[in-house]
């Protein structure tokens, strides 16, 4: 597949993602496998593009007042470690195809079918969870290289602990974090990104931009829970059939 077909694909990629608050890791790794990329070059070619997205969706959310700082820092306090040792083993990529695939299936079951009761108040982000949770996801972002926040956000939805439009504005930093951890991981290791990462990004990044001002100007909550749980799904059965 030609170069520059590809960034225009990445480039669309990171739109739709960032719409709800995602930097596209998940659908990043699922084309570079269909497009036949070296195996060397999937993981850090995918956190080097996520690092870009979520870098632009973060700043918007962050000028918008949008992020909350606290939980977010209850997160990373364990998912950044995690990260890195995740980041640190080299996993088949036929059972990270499956697996992931699997999983982010069932998160979309859960968003969809799980619907937020209404007129309760999100609770509050508690202690065990931030650690427990922000630990699992980032030892998986760095094990495979899909930043976290596709499996951040449905288990922050469905547990109440934020709101669709407050996990969207979560995510974006949550994932920059990781994916540069990550991305450190797999450098280390001896994985290389692609030699067109840099105009790969330069697609990701216009995406990004305008992914993000559709989703904080015209996305409803409701609309944000299923544009996140459609991305899901697409994205796990695209892992699976590969």
């Amino acid at each position: 597949m030609p170069p520059f077909l590809l960034a225009f694909l990445f480039g669309c990629i990171s739109l739709l993602y960032a719409t709800v608050g995602q930097a596209g890791g998940t659908a990043f790794l699922a084309l570079m496998a269909f497009a036949a990329f070296p195996p060397h070059e999937l993981r850090p070619t995918a956190l080097a593009l996520n690092i870009v997205a979520a870098t632009s969706s973060t700043l918007i959310f962050k000028k918008g007042h949008l992020v909350d700082w606290t939980k977010l820092s209850l997160l990373l306090s364990s998912s950044v470690p995690m990260t890195f040792v995740g980041a640190l083993i080299v996993l088949n990529e036929s059972i990270y195809s499956a697996i992931t695939g699997l999983v982010l299936i069932l998160a979309a079951a859960i968003l969809i079918f799980r619907r937020p009761r209404d007129g309760i108040q999100n609770a509050q982000l508690p202690m065990w969870g931030s650690i427990t949770i922000g630990a699992a996801v980032g030892f998986v972002s760095g094990l495979t290289g899909v930043g976290g926040g596709v499996f951040l956000a449905p288990i922050l939805i469905t547990l109440r602990w934020a709101s669709p439009r407050e996990t969207s504005a979560l995510s974006a930093p949550f994932i920059l974090a990781n994916s540069i951890v990550g991305l450190i991981g797999a450098l280390i290791v001896g994985q290389t990104p692609s030699v067109y990462t840099f105009s790969y990004g330069a697609a990701a990044l216009a995406g990004a931009i305008i992914g993000t001002a559709i989703g904080v100007r015209w996305l409803s909550q409701n609309l944000t829970r299923y544009a996140l749980a459609t991305l899901l799904a697409t994205a796990g059965l695209q892992l699976v059939l590969l």
